[in-house]
C-alpha cells in the first residue's frame, strides 16, 4: 500500500484523504462542486476592493475607509444598509486583505458561548504571537442588548477588530457604546448605471457568469433590470440567472426581461 493510502486509513472509505500534515486532497473538488450549484450572485461576488461596485462616498480614491484597508489600518467599524448593497462583500474582501486573523458569524446562528470562544482566542493570538482579530458579526442587530455587550470590553481595548453588519439603523439597533467605538458606514442602494454594470458583467464572464452561454440582451430589459432590482444587486442578478435558466433548451439564445418579471416582484421574466 502506498504512503498516501496508509495515510488515508479509514476516512477513504469516505471519499476523504489527508496526508502530509492534514491536507486534504479533495478540497479543491469541494469547492468545485459547491462552486458549481452556487447562486450567480454568489459566484459574481467581487474578490477585490477593484471589483467592488458602489459606496464611493467611503471607498473611493482618498475616502476614509479606502485610506484604512489599503494601510492595513482597521478599526471597528458598522455597516448599515439595505440588503445586496455589499456589506458581507466588502467584509470579505477584507478578510482577504488583512493580515490580521479574520472569524465570521453570523448573529442569527450563534451565541455567548461561540462569541466568547472567539474572543478569547483572540487574546491569546494576539499574546502569544502578537496578531490581531478581526471579528465580522453579520445581522449585529440580532444580539440583544446584553449580547452585545459581551464585545465592549475587547473592542474598547482593541484586543479585537469588529466589523458589525446591519439592515437596522445602529443607532437604534445597537448598543450605544458600541456605537460610540465603531465608525458607522452606511450603505446606499446601488445606482441604476451601477446596476447595469453588474448585469454586463455577468453576461460576460465566462469563469464564473453566464459567459459560455451564447446570451444577448436589449436595452429595455437591461433598463427594466436596472430599475426593478431597487438598487439591489443580488436581486439583478437573481432575476437575470432566473431569466436564463428558465429558458427552454434550444430556444432562441436572446433573453429578454420583458413584463412578465413585473408578476414576480421584480425578479425577472422571459419573453
Amino acid at each position: 500500500m502506498a504512503r498516501e493510502d496508509r495515510a488515508c486509513g479509514a476516512t477513504a472509505k469516505r471519499g476523504l484523504c489527508r496526508y502530509n500534515g492534514g491536507v486534504d486532497l479533495f478540497a479543491d473538488a469541494r469547492k468545485k462542486n459547491f462552486g458549481r450549484v452556487a447562486p450567480l450572485a454568489a459566484r459574481m461576488r467581487p474578490r477585490t476592493l477593484g471589483e467592488f461596485v458602489g459606496q464611493q462616498h467611503f471607498l473611493g480614491p482618498g475616502k476614509l475607509l479606502r485610506r484604512m484597508l489599503e494601510a492595513d489600518r482597521l478599526m471597528s467599524v458598522i455597516f448599515y444598509g439595505p440588503p445586496g448593497t455589499g456589506k458581507t462583500t466588502l467584509a470579505q474582501i477584507i478578510a482577504n486583505h488583512t493580515q490580521s486573523h479574520f472569524e465570521e458569524m453570523n448573529a442569527a446562528s450563534v451565541g455567548v458561548k461561540e462569541v466568547r470562544a472567539v474572543l478569547d482566542a483572540a487574546k491569546e493570538r494576539l499574546a502569544h504571537g502578537g496578531k490581531r482579530t478581526v471579528l465580522f458579526l453579520d445581522e449585529i442587530h440580532r444580539f440583544n442588548r446584553a449580547q452585545q455587550d459581551i464585545l465592549l470590553g475587547d473592542v474598547e481595548a482593541g484586543l479585537i477588530i469588529l466589523i458589525g453588519a446591519t439592515t437596522e439603523n445602529p443607532f437604534f439597533s445597537v448598543n450605544s457604546a458600541l456605537v460610540s467605538r465603531s465608525q458607522i458606514f452606511q450603505f446606499a442602494p446601488l445606482t441604476e448605471e451601477e446596476i447595469r454594470g453588474l448585469v454586463r458583467r455577468a453576461i460576460a464572464d465566462r469563469e464564473q457568469g453566464l459567459g459560455s452561454i451564447d446570451i444577448a440582451i436589449d436595452d429595455d430589459a437591461l433598463d427594466f433590470l436596472a430599475v426593478a432590482s431597487d438598487g439591489d444587486a443580488r436581486r439583478a442578478l437573481s432575476a437575470l440567472e432566473i431569466a436564463v435558466l428558465s429558458q427552454r433548451e434550444g430556444t432562441e439564445a436572446r433573453r429578454h426581461e420583458g413584463t412578465e418579471a413585473r408578476g414576480h416582484e421584480g425578479t425577472g421574466g422571459v419573453a
